[in-house]
Protein backbone atom coordinates (compact mmCIF):
# COMPACT_ATOMS: atom_id res chain seq x y z
CA UNK A 1 0.00 0.00 0.00
CA UNK A 2 1.19 3.53 -0.75
CA UNK A 3 0.24 6.67 1.19
CA UNK A 4 0.81 9.91 -0.74
CA UNK A 5 0.33 12.79 1.69
CA UNK A 6 2.23 16.05 2.18
CA UNK A 7 1.36 16.42 5.90
CA UNK A 8 3.75 14.29 8.01
CA UNK A 9 1.30 13.85 10.90
CA UNK A 10 -1.44 12.52 8.65
CA UNK A 11 1.05 10.25 6.87
CA UNK A 12 2.09 8.88 10.26
CA UNK A 13 -1.54 8.32 11.35
CA UNK A 14 -2.29 6.45 8.11
CA UNK A 15 0.85 4.30 8.39
CA UNK A 16 0.32 3.44 12.06
CA UNK A 17 -3.36 2.62 11.55
CA UNK A 18 -2.78 0.37 8.58
CA UNK A 19 0.39 -1.28 9.90
CA UNK A 20 -1.58 -2.26 13.01
CA UNK A 21 -3.92 -4.13 10.68
CA UNK A 22 -1.00 -5.96 9.08
CA UNK A 23 -0.53 -3.83 5.97
CA UNK A 24 2.90 -2.78 4.71
CA UNK A 25 2.71 0.96 4.01
CA UNK A 26 5.08 2.93 1.79
CA UNK A 27 5.04 6.72 2.08
CA UNK A 28 5.48 9.58 -0.38
CA UNK A 29 5.37 13.29 0.44
CA UNK A 30 3.99 14.57 -2.88
CA UNK A 31 2.37 13.49 -6.12
CA UNK A 32 5.56 13.20 -8.16
CA UNK A 33 7.23 11.01 -5.53
CA UNK A 34 4.02 9.01 -5.23
CA UNK A 35 3.92 8.30 -8.97
CA UNK A 36 7.57 7.21 -8.95
CA UNK A 37 6.97 4.90 -5.99
CA UNK A 38 3.81 3.47 -7.56
CA UNK A 39 5.76 2.64 -10.72
CA UNK A 40 8.58 1.06 -8.73
CA UNK A 41 6.54 -0.91 -6.17
CA UNK A 42 3.13 -1.48 -7.85
CA UNK A 43 1.17 -1.27 -4.56
CA UNK A 44 -2.19 -2.99 -3.96
CA UNK A 45 -3.79 0.40 -3.25
CA UNK A 46 -2.86 4.10 -3.16
CA UNK A 47 -4.16 6.62 -0.63
CA UNK A 48 -3.76 10.01 -2.31
CA UNK A 49 -4.11 13.46 -0.80
CA UNK A 50 -5.89 15.78 -3.23
CA UNK A 51 -4.09 19.05 -2.47
CA UNK A 52 -0.31 18.80 -2.55
CA UNK A 53 2.40 21.11 -3.85
CA UNK A 54 3.65 20.32 -7.35
CA UNK A 55 1.71 17.37 -8.77
CA UNK A 56 -1.74 17.33 -7.17
CA UNK A 57 -3.52 14.14 -6.19
CA UNK A 58 -6.04 14.67 -9.00
CA UNK A 59 -3.26 14.92 -11.59
CA UNK A 60 -1.40 11.95 -10.10
CA UNK A 61 -4.56 9.82 -10.18
CA UNK A 62 -5.28 10.80 -13.80
CA UNK A 63 -1.67 9.92 -14.66
CA UNK A 64 -2.07 6.52 -13.02
CA UNK A 65 -5.27 5.83 -14.96
CA UNK A 66 -3.44 6.60 -18.23
CA UNK A 67 -0.46 4.32 -17.40
CA UNK A 68 -0.88 0.68 -18.47
CA UNK A 69 1.12 -0.56 -15.46
CA UNK A 70 -0.78 1.52 -12.88
CA UNK A 71 -4.30 1.83 -14.28
CA UNK A 72 -5.77 -1.05 -12.25
CA UNK A 73 -4.39 0.03 -8.85
CA UNK A 74 -7.28 1.38 -6.74
CA UNK A 75 -6.85 4.97 -5.57
CA UNK A 76 -8.58 6.49 -2.55
CA UNK A 77 -8.59 10.28 -2.53
CA UNK A 78 -8.13 11.92 0.87
CA UNK A 79 -9.08 15.55 1.33
CA UNK A 80 -10.52 18.09 3.71
CA UNK A 81 -12.43 19.50 0.70
CA UNK A 82 -15.90 18.11 1.31
CA UNK A 83 -18.07 19.91 -1.23
CA UNK A 84 -19.82 17.70 -3.76
CA UNK A 85 -17.86 19.36 -6.60
CA UNK A 86 -14.58 18.35 -4.89
CA UNK A 87 -15.77 14.78 -4.43
CA UNK A 88 -16.98 14.65 -8.04
CA UNK A 89 -13.58 15.91 -9.26
CA UNK A 90 -11.81 13.23 -7.23
CA UNK A 91 -14.00 10.48 -8.61
CA UNK A 92 -13.70 11.87 -12.15
CA UNK A 93 -9.90 11.63 -11.86
CA UNK A 94 -10.29 7.87 -11.59
CA UNK A 95 -10.42 7.31 -7.84
CA UNK A 96 -12.35 4.33 -6.45
CA UNK A 97 -13.34 6.26 -3.31
CA UNK A 98 -13.08 9.65 -1.63
CA UNK A 99 -12.51 9.95 2.13
CA UNK A 100 -13.01 13.34 3.78
CA UNK A 101 -10.50 14.49 6.43
CA UNK A 102 -10.62 14.34 9.33
CA UNK A 103 -11.59 10.69 9.19
CA UNK A 104 -11.74 8.05 11.90
CA UNK A 105 -9.10 5.29 11.70
CA UNK A 106 -11.88 2.68 11.58
CA UNK A 107 -13.29 4.38 8.45
CA UNK A 108 -9.90 4.09 6.78
CA UNK A 109 -9.50 0.44 7.77
CA UNK A 110 -12.98 -0.45 6.52
CA UNK A 111 -12.54 1.32 3.18
CA UNK A 112 -9.04 -0.03 2.49
CA UNK A 113 -10.05 -3.57 3.44
CA UNK A 114 -13.17 -3.44 1.27
CA UNK A 115 -11.29 -2.18 -1.79
CA UNK A 116 -8.47 -4.69 -1.46
CA UNK A 117 -10.95 -7.55 -0.93
CA UNK A 118 -12.80 -6.46 -4.09
CA UNK A 119 -9.53 -6.61 -6.03
CA UNK A 120 -8.37 -9.87 -4.36
CA UNK A 121 -11.24 -11.97 -2.92
CA UNK A 122 -8.77 -14.29 -1.13
CA UNK A 123 -7.28 -11.42 0.89
CA UNK A 124 -7.68 -11.54 4.68
CA UNK A 125 -6.84 -8.83 7.21
CA UNK A 126 -4.96 -9.93 10.32
CA UNK A 127 -4.17 -7.29 12.94
CA UNK A 128 -0.59 -7.09 14.19
CA UNK A 129 -1.00 -7.72 17.89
Amino acid sequence: MLSVEDTPGIRRLIRMTLEYMGFHVLEAADGAEGLAMAREHRPDLVLMDVRMPGVSGLTACETMRADALLKDIPVVMLSSADHQADIDAGMASGAKAYLVKPFQPVELIYLVTRLIEEADPGFEVSPSL
